[in-house]
């Protein structure tokens, strides 16, 4: 049985490009036999693989997140070409991160963290702005990981809105139900 983002079956490449490609070890070492990693085994990928750097490992729930970011199936898991964009996607925001973490504490302040948001085109309001902060950060200061979960969240959010902002003018029509599912399922 083939998996959806799983070989050359479902837009990857052939077997032994994937072998060459020095994600699919960490991705095959916890996949197991159904070639998809659940949040449990993308927690133990991501560790292994060392892509959090010198922060502490991500939790649980920023693993799941990052799963829903990117499960185009709705199947709770994620297949190697999805690994391969987190990958991407995480070590950009990993470099976005670590050039506005300007004392080296492993964390932002508020500043700093308004100043990545905007550089990655996350122009929010000072209300919103202060949502994030106090959903987020701990005296005042966000990790890593919870800047990862800010990331997902606020992309995920983004992107829902743009696709019923169907003028692009910055207002959305949303029935209560498809505001439920969107905000649940972050």
């Amino acid at each position: 049985m083939a998996y959806p983002g799983y070989g050359a079956a479902h837009g990857g490449f052939p077997p032994g490009q994937q072998q060459q490609d020095p994600l699919w070890g960490y991705f095959t070492a916890v996949a197991g036999g159904d070639g998809q990693i659940s949040a449990d085994e993308l927690q133990r990928c991501l560790t292994q693989s060392g892509i959090a750097g010198s922060y502490r490992p991500f939790g649980l729930e920023t693993c799941k997140l990052m799963i829903s970011m990117l499960d185009r199936d709705m199947s709770g898991t994620m297949g190697f070409n999805e690994f391969k964009e987190l990958s991407q996607v995480l070590n950009g925001w990993k470099t976005t991160f670590s050039s506005y973490d300007q004392d080296r504490s492993g964390t932002v302040e508020g500043r700093e963290l308004q100043m990545a948001l905007t550089s990655m085109g996350f122009n929010l309001s000072p209300q919103a702005m202060n949502v994030v902060m106090r959903r987020y950060s701990v005296g005042g200061r966000i990790a890593f990981d919870d800047f990862i979960s800010a990331c997902i969240k606020l992309r995920a959010l983004t992107d829902q809105f743009r696709r019923r902002d169907t003028s692009q003018n910055g207002h959305a029509m949303f029935q209560y139900d498809d505001f439920m599912q969107v905000s649940m399922s972050l």
